[in-house]
């Protein structure tokens, strides 16, 4: 499915990559840190295979001209200032933020080190550039656009679900990119005739919580914003969800390969791939302020047609000819 974008949005698109010898020829070694919310996992996450494979395309070889210190804060968002100090006193050349409270935390530790975000939400919205274009500073990377999604998302929902006039959004108050999205939810919310209760939740913990609250409300599905905590935990919280019997819609295609109903969100790691691109253009002399915020312009539709069966829904024809993917 595509979106049509702003005239600042920039595809996510390689420019032709250097011969992988390249930066080894000119004598060039680099060490970068790359700093997340998310627990550490036994094999590195999809989206980190992808920005390591996308570093190797550009020439930066892990071992041999490039070290890379990664630094998790397992799920707890406090320990962020300790590890990006971590990271400093290493003098890192770049830091890789894998998400907005990551980005938002290395800002406040640094304006001298270069910082290339991940993130979903605006960034200028979100207080981490001046402008898309210009950001100014020390941080770039890529935006996922995700509060201009909401609109589309709760369409989608509207589509699936018969006579829906009720959900919850479970929003992540941690992020500083929740009230921007919050607001154009809210909006859109309102246009289409949909009554909104917003949830925050950190945790899943918190999240089995907050669905006894939720059910009380007896909403007709589930908006859940993108959430490193959660996306930590994916089988215990798609449980808590299928226990309760909601069609929700997710932030990350990960969530419907796994059992979630629906999903419409960026391709991540294309997005990492390109966050690849902004490191290696920062390691050979460019400035985070002269390199502009890149925006996706494609966007996936992912769906769970044994989820929806097993919740008695079905699918539209017309959803399912747009779908990117329909999983059986």
């Amino acid at each position: 499915m595509r979106l049509i974008a702003p005239a600042v949005v920039l595809a996510f698109s390689f420019f032709v990559a250097p011969l992988a010898a390249d930066a080894q020829q000119a004598g060039k070694s680099a060490r970068i840190g790359y700093v997340h919310v998310n627990p550490v996992t036994s094999s590195p996450s999809p989206l980190r295979v992808a920005f390591i494979q996308g570093l190797r395309d550009f020439g930066w070889v892990e071992g041999s001209n490039l070290a890379i210190e990664i630094r998790s804060a397992n799920g707890k968002p406090e320990r962020l200032p300790a590890l990006i100090a971590d990271l400093l006193r290493l003098k890192v050349d770049v830091i890789l933020a894998a998400e907005p409270v990551s980005a938002a935390a290395a800002k406040r530790a640094t304006a001298a080190v270069p910082i290339v975000f991940m993130i979903g939400g605006d960034p200028v919205a979100g207080g981490l550039v001046a402008s898309l274009a210009r950001p100014g500073g020390n941080l770039t990377g890529c935006a996922g656009m995700e509060p201009e999604l909401a609109g589309k998302r709760l369409e989608l929902l509207k589509e699936i679900v018969p006579r829906l006039t009720r959900v919850a959004f479970v929003t992540n108050p941690s992020s500083p990119m929740n009230p921007p999205h919050v607001r154009e939810a809210q909006k859109a919310a309102t246009a289409l005739g949909i009554r909104l209760q917003v949830v925050e939740v950190r945790d899943p913990d918190e999240f089995e919580r907050a669905l006894v609250v939720i059910a009380k409300d007896r909403p007709d599905a589930l908006y859940v914003v993108g959430n490193p905590n959660l996306f930590s935990q994916r089988p215990r919280v798609l449980g808590l969800v299928e226990r309760n019997r909601l069609p929700a819609i997710w932030s990350e295609s990960t969530w419907v390969t796994e059992g979630g109903l629906i999903g419409y969100a960026s391709n991540q790691p294309e997005m990492f791939r390109r966050g690849a691109w902004y490191v290696d253009r920062i390691l050979r002399g460019a400035q985070p302020a002269d390199l502009p915020v890149e925006q996706p312009t494609k966007f996936e539709l992912r769906i769970n047609l044994k989820t929806a069966k097993a919740l008695g829904l079905t699918i539209p024809q017309s959803i399912l000819g747009r779908a990117d993917q329909a999983i059986e």
